[in-house]
C-alpha cells in the first residue's frame, strides 16, 4: 500500500489540455480535458507585445499556429536567441493581442497525430483570462474544483525584454480570488530565480520543475555550475522546499531506463523496476511530486509498455507520486480509479 505525501489521490494534470486529442494550448483541448477527469489544466505562459499573457508551447509559434500563412506578418519572420537557442520564426512578444487573435491553432506534431490536424484552423491562441474562465465555468457546470497550473516559460528571457510573466500572473490570479495556500493553482517554472522572486511575493503552490538533463537557463546566466540533477539531490531538495511546494520531475529521474529504451529492473516483471529514491526524498522535504509527461503513443513510451500506457500509469502511481502531466487525461483518470493500491 503507498501512499501519497498528502495521502489523497494523485492529482490528473492536463498536459497543455488534452493534448492527444486536440490541438494543444486551445480552449477545446482544456475543456475536453476537464470532461475526460482532469483536476487541472496546464497552460505555458508566453506574453504578447502589449503585455497580455497567453497559452503558447513556446514564444516562436510557427509551430502551433499559422501565423507563416498571414502574408500581412511575412516580415516578422526574424532569428533571436532564446535562452541560448538560436531560433528562427515569428514571436508572441512582436503581436499585439489582437493581432495573435487573428492566427488560428495548429497540431504541433501532426506526424505522430494526424487526427488533431482535423481541428487545424478552427481555434484561436486562449489568454491566461479565457482559461481562467472556462475553469471556474466549468467547476460550477460539473461541480468539481478545477485548478489552473500555469508554467512562466522563458521567464530570464521575457525580463531582458522589458516583458516580464510573474507581475501580470500574479495579477490575474489575484483579481480571480486565487489566493492562499490551498488555492487550486500551482504556478510552475524550470527556471529557479523567478520562483524564488515568486515566494516573495505570494503565498501561492509553486513548483520547481526538474529536467534530466542539463541546468536551468538563469543559472548559465549566473554563473551557477549547478545541474537539475544537482537539485534532484537530497540536499538540491531541501533547497528547493525552501521555495516551492512541489517538484515537476521528468519521470526518467523516478524510473530510469537504460540503453535499450528500457526501464531498469530487478527481475522480470514490471513491478520489479528499480525506481530512484526521489520520491521517498522529496516526501521527506516536504514537497509534492508531479511526474511528466504521460502520452499513450508508443513513441514516448519505454519500450517495457509499448501498447500498454495503462501499465505506465500503474507502475508511477505503485511509487506514490502526487499528480501526473497527461496528454490523455481519460488514461490517467481511468488508471486512477482502478488503482486498489493508492489511498
Amino acid at each position: 500500500m503507498t501512499t501519497t505525501l498528502q495521502g489523497i489521490p494523485p492529482i490528473i494534470i492536463g498536459h497543455r489540455g488534452a493534448s492527444g486529442y486536440r490541438p494543444e494550448h486551445t480552449l477545446a483541448a482544456y475543456e475536453l480535458a476537464i470532461d475526460l477527469g482532469a483536476d487541472y489544466i496546464e497552460p505555458d505562459l508566453v506574453v504578447s507585445k502589449d503585455g497580455v499573457l497567453i497559452a503558447r508551447h513556446e514564444n516562436e509559434i510557427s509551430e502551433t499556429t499559422d501565423v507563416a500563412s498571414h502574408a500581412e506578418f511575412a516580415q516578422r519572420q526574424t532569428t533571436k536567441i532564446i535562452d541560448g537557442e538560436t531560433k528562427t520564426g515569428w514571436f508572441t512578444e512582436d503581436f499585439t493581442l489582437a493581432e495573435l487573435k487573428t492566427l488560428r491553432a495548429k497540431e504541433r506534431i501532426p506526424e505522430v497525430r494526424s487526427q488533431n490536424t482535423n481541428y487545424d484552423g478552427l481555434f484561436e491562441i486562449p489568454t491566461l483570462q479565457e482559461i481562467i474562465t472556462l475553469a471556474k465555468a466549468k467547476s460550477i457546470a460539473i461541480g468539481r474544483t478545477i485548478g489552473i497550473y500555469p508554467e512562466t516559460k522563458h521567464p530570464t528571457y521575457f525580463q531582458s525584454i522589458g516583458l516580464s510573466l510573474e507581475e501580470p500572473l500574479l495579477a490575474t490570479l489575484q483579481a480571480n480570488g486565487y489566493q492562499g495556500a490551498n488555492a487550486p493553482v500551482f504556478i510552475q517554472s524550470f527556471e529557479v530565480s523567478n520562483l524564488k522572486y515568486l515566494a516573495t511575493k505570494t503565498d501561492l503552490p509553486l513548483v520547481q520543475l526538474v529536467n534530466n538533463t542539463d541546468q536551468p537557463y538563469d543559472f548559465i546566466v549566473n554563473g551557477d555550475s549547478r545541474t537539475y540533477a544537482d537539485l534532484a539531490t537530497k540536499s538540491g531538495l531541501k533547497e528547493i522546499a525552501q521555495y516551492a511546494q512541489a517538484i515537476g520531475i521528468h519521470k526518467n529521474l523516478l524510473v530510469p531506463t537504460d540503453s535499450d529504451g528500457k526501464l531498469r529492473r530487478r527481475g522480470a516483471a514490471y513491478r520489479q523496476i528499480s525506481p530512484t529514491s526521489l520520491v521517498t526524498d522529496a516526501h521527506a522535504a516536504s514537497l509534492l511530486v508531479h511526474a511528466w509527461t504521460f502520452r499513450n503513443e508508443d513513441l514516448f513510451l519505454p519500450l517495457d509498455f509499448q501498447g500498454d500506457p495503462q501499465g505506465e500509469y500503474e507502475l508511477f502511481f505503485s511509487l506514490a507520486i502526487d499528480g501526473v502531466f497527461s496528454d490523455f487525461p481519460d488514461t490517467a483518470n481511468l488508471v486512477k480509479l482502478e488503482s486498489s493500491n493508492i489511498k
